[in-house]
């Protein structure tokens, strides 16, 4: 990489003045850069996310030493001033000076030779004085002080105070601001020889990786700059995701085992007592599935009999399902193109299980894509609701009397979640169940009503919700 600060510059120009989702720009260029120095990749990913982790915060500061508000600089000099102080502010081995100097060097190349003194007045300011920056007072107002130390709009630290009360928000805040590991779920087909084989190149790769404490398949990979270049990633060995959406298909699967010993049953890679031909006429339908991961590991929990129809709305998105398919190679998978929202007169209640993840805030998710945050609105926050019953309201239908409905979001956001239940099963033909029997012993406690909410900071994932619902009459 020739300028690792010009092309965080350029990162930050994509995700926050044109709106480019910050995953999927920043996945492109590690891709592209993927054999540059392994340091270069690691700076640029982490000012990158770090200046949109700490964006408020940062934004907060800057305004006490510029006369020019953030909100009212140029684009490009705002851009550069916020990665800039986030260096000053959070990279103890980047020299302060070396933050300054590059700024002004990248203003003049940038064309802004003018505001070169500008931009180097403020960052010195903010260099000299920033340990003596003055917070909002929490006692004061505890909304305001929240949004800034942890860089959470104030709309959202509101509806989470009084969901959850000030103290666990402020839990589930400094949660989202810790390291995000990587999160993979191993195949099982994997032998034992092989993983071993796989934890040795991770090590020599440089990768730290852990069993989570959760399911025994489940590993978190710290070290990582891109998933395509990790060991076992061509190969079918993992597939990426979070543990709170494993859950999804250890639920699914365990109620529909309900006969057998629940014990046996929760993160058992090996389809625990029965055989395969008990699931050959089975039917799971997945009906917004892309990536593919909860349909990838309900084919697995299947041990590969049955069939798992994966959906999504639009072909790219199918086509990142079928990628992984045949990445793991799963044969009783069929990815499909349909809308989740118009109903399937093939698939009437022809559905053992179907799970729903369906499209939701993602504020469950801050933490790994923290740029959702800056443009979600209380009108969108509506809109994904009566998306969310529209889409409820037709796929229920696919379940057979006595199959398995098991919706899911990765938020935090009550509405989406026990509202939305409390709603769907006052005008549905289902019931909840208790899915404690399903969940790993740390969780077991909080399944007991058929309904898991996960937040980061308290748990060991995404914030994420589920509930486990069976069709009756």
């Amino acid at each position: 990489m020739d300028n690792t600060r010009e092309l965080v510059l350029d990162l930050l120009m994509e995700i926050l003045e044109k709106k480019v989702y910050s995953h999927l720009v920043l996945r492109e260029v590690l891709d592209k850069y993927d054999y540059s120095d392994s340091r270069d990749k690691a700076f640029v990913k982490r000012v990158t996310q770090g200046t949109l982790e700490r964006l408020i915060q940062i934004d907060y500061c800057l305004d006490q030493f510029s006369k020019v508000p953030v909100r009212s600089m140029k684009p490009l000099i705002r851009n550069l001033m916020r990665m800039s102080a986030y260096q000053i502010l959070f990279m103890d081995k980047v020299p302060d000076s070396a933050a300054c100097n590059e700024a002004v060097k990248l203003a003049g190349k940038r064309g802004f030779r003018g505001l070169s003194g500008f931009v180097n007045g403020v960052l010195r300011n903010l260099s000299r004085n920033k340990e003596k920056i003055s917070y909002p007072a929490r006692e004061k107002d505890p909304v305001y002080y929240l949004s800034v130390t942890c860089s959470m709009p104030e709309h959202l630290v509101r509806l989470w105070c009084e969901a959850y009360g000030e103290e666990k928000t402020g839990i589930i805040l400094e949660g989202i601001l810790q390291e995000q590991p990587l999160s993979v779920r191993l195949s099982q087909k994997l032998s034992g020889e092989k993983k071993e084989k796989w934890l040795l190149a991770l090590e020599k790769a440089g990768i730290k990786a852990e069993q989570h404490p959760y399911l025994p398949y489940a590993f978190r990979l710290r070290n990582t700059e891109g998933v395509r270049s990790l060991p076992g990633y061509e190969e079918g060995f993992f597939t990426v995701q979070d543990v709170s959406s494993m859950l999804v298909s250890e639920v699914a699967y365990c109620m529909l085992m309900e006969g057998k010993k629940e014990k046996d049953i929760v993160g058992k890679p090996d389809g625990c007592e029965r055989k395969p031909d008990d699931f050959r006429e089975l039917l799971a339908v997945d009906v917004c599935a892309s990536p593919g991961g909860k349909s990838m590991h309900m084919a697995e929990k299947l041990s590969g009999t049955g069939k798992v129809i994966s959906r999504d709305v639009s072909e790219y998105k199918v086509s990142l399902i079928r990628d992984n398919i045949e990445r793991m190679g799963y044969t009783n998978i069929e990815p499909q193109l349909f809308d989740a929202a118009i109903t399937d007169t093939e698939l009437l209640e022809k559905a053992d299980v179907v799970l729903a993840d369906l499209p939701c805030s993602g504020l469950g998710v801050t933490g790994k894509k923290r740029d959702i945050t800056y443009r979600i609105t209380g009108k969108e926050l509506s809109e994904l609701v009566q998306l969310q019953k529209r889409i409820l309201g037709t796929v229920w239908q696919y379940v057979k009397t006595g199959g398995i409905l098991i919706y899911s979001t990765c938020t935090m956001n009550p509405e989406e979640n026990g509202e939305m239940i409390k709603w769907f099963t006052q005008n549905h033909p289902f019931v909840l169940e208790d899915i404690s029997p399903c969940l790993p012993g740390a969780l077991k406690q909080e399944g007991k009503e058929g309904m898991l909410q996960l937040f980061p900071g308290i748990h060991k994932t995404d914030g994420f919700f589920l509930a486990g619902m069976r069709r009756i009459g």
